[in-house]
């Protein structure tokens, strides 16, 4: 499973979990994150098993 320095992706049963993890910049969007949740979702679209997708941010802020 992918991920970056600023991006963690978990599978839970059928849900991928996509997780923006740069909370000292209030995940605000950087190259590194751009790029995990661009092959997230590649992922999601190759898996017939991945039934959903969260998007989600750390550390108490979506995205700045």
């Amino acid at each position: 499973m992918g991920g970056t320095e600023h991006l963690t992706v978990e599978r839970v049963g059928a849900t991928l979990v996509l997780t923006l993890n740069r909370p000292e910049a209030k995940n605000a969007l950087s190259l590194a994150m751009l790029v995990g949740l661009h092959d997230g979702w590649l992922e999601a679209d190759r898996d017939d098993a991945v039934r959903s997708v969260v998007l989600t941010g750390a550390g108490g802020a979506f995205c700045a």
